[in-house]
């Protein structure tokens, strides 16, 4: 446990190296409804497919919880952004993390950074899904990471900003458990990157 507790929190080092861009802001995306609230029918999902090389993981999003967030993602998706993109970070028993590198370790560019939302309420729990960013913490573009453990340091507290959760793997948990046991090495100046590339080969709105 100790050993476990020493990994999660040497990681979060890596962890703080996420996308970093200047072109243009993400384009803010409006809420789709099935009909009108007072019927009592709920607002449609925002549901986010990611077609991997290991299987298709399926993640609800919470625009609610995480507005700016969610619509920066979105961005992302519908841009085709993610496809091709690799898992270039993974981290049995914490998270993997993909959504800015090539499999040849080439960083795609990115949209101007968001504000941090990590206040939310959400947590780092197995299974959800948050955004990466640097040690500024209004500075995710691209990068997100999935929690395969209760990461409760990652969470927002008063004397630390956290990362902002902004969605939850609904179908696909095993698909990222067999991500998160891949056999990783290093890849240039990166490390923890899977030896056998894990592909996301589209990534696409349900």
């Amino acid at each position: 446990m100790d050993g476990l507790k020493f990994v999660s929190l040497f990681a979060i080092l890596f962890l703080l190296f996420g996308c970093a861009g200047n072109s243009q802001p993400a384009a803010s995306i409006n809420t789709s409804i099935k009909k009108n609230t007072s019927t009592g029918v709920e607002p449609m999902k925002d549901i986010a497919i990611l077609e991997t090389s290991k299987g298709n993981i399926e993640i609800e999003l919470n625009r609610e919880k995480a507005p700016a967030t969610v619509a920066n993602f979105i961005s992302y998706v519908k841009s085709g952004q993610y496809d091709g993109t690799v898992f270039h970070r993974v981290i049995p028993g914490f998270m993997i993390q993909g959504g800015g590198f090539t499999a040849d370790g080439t960083q795609k560019p990115t949209n101007a950074p968001i504000k941090l939302e990590s206040s939310n309420g959400l947590k780092n729990e197995i299974g959800t899904v948050a955004m990466a960013r640097t040690n500024d913490p209004n500075s995710a573009t691209c990068q997100f990471f999935i929690n395969v453990a209760d990461n409760t340091f990652l969470n927002y507290a008063p004397n630390n900003p956290g990362y902002a959760v902004f969605g939850k793997v609904t179908t696909g948990i095993d698909v990222m458990n067999v991500i998160a046991k891949s056999q990783t090495g290093n890849r240039g100046p990166n490390s923890d990157w899977p030896v056998q590339d894990i592909t996301i080969k589209k990534a696409y709105m349900k």
